[in-house]
């Protein structure tokens, strides 16, 4: 695999607002843990190696497991999600598939049961972004396996 184009190749400023968004979410409130988990199942949905590879260092580091990892894609199945992550996550699967079936009032009003609308409106945003970052590096064909953890912070 070759990469098609590299980040340095990109004109400068290019995503300081994709970053900023990222501070902006880290320092939300909203939990990391979460937002990691979110961003990692994201990334298995739309094919990114390069972000699955960076999610998983990064939700490691903040303490998630293995086993929760490992199991993701098959979350629905497994009895060590907590509501609010399932919650969550059918979000997530929702807003990245957004083409496929939209986004349900049941899951809408599942997701209002654990997060307020503010919560939302970051867990949407966080969302968003990773599947931008998705799309940029599977485009790019951004080679996975160098990440080291906090190496955008």
């Amino acid at each position: 695999m070759e990469q098609r184009i590299a980040f340095a190749d990109a004109t400068k400023g290019l995503f300081d607002g994709l970053f900023k968004t990222e501070m902006y979410l880290k320092k939300s409130g909203l939990d990391l843990k979460l937002q990691e988990l979110i961003k990692y199942r994201v990334s298995q949905i739309n094919g990114c190696a390069y972000c699955l590879d960076m999610h998983h260092k990064e939700a490691i580091a903040l303490g998630e497991t293995e086993q929760r990892l490992h199991s993701l894609a098959a979350w629905r199945e497994c009895p060590y999600y907590t509501a609010q992550e399932r919650a969550a996550l059918a979000y997530a699967e929702a807003v990245t598939n957004l083409h496929l079936h939209g986004i349900t009032d049941e899951i809408f009003q599942t997701l209002h049961q654990h997060f307020t609308k503010a919560e939302i409106a970051d867990l949407t945003m966080a969302i968003a972004n990773i599947n931008n970052w998705n799309r940029i590096n599977i485009a790019w064909r951004t080679i996975p396996g160098n990440y080291k953890v906090g190496q955008f912070n």
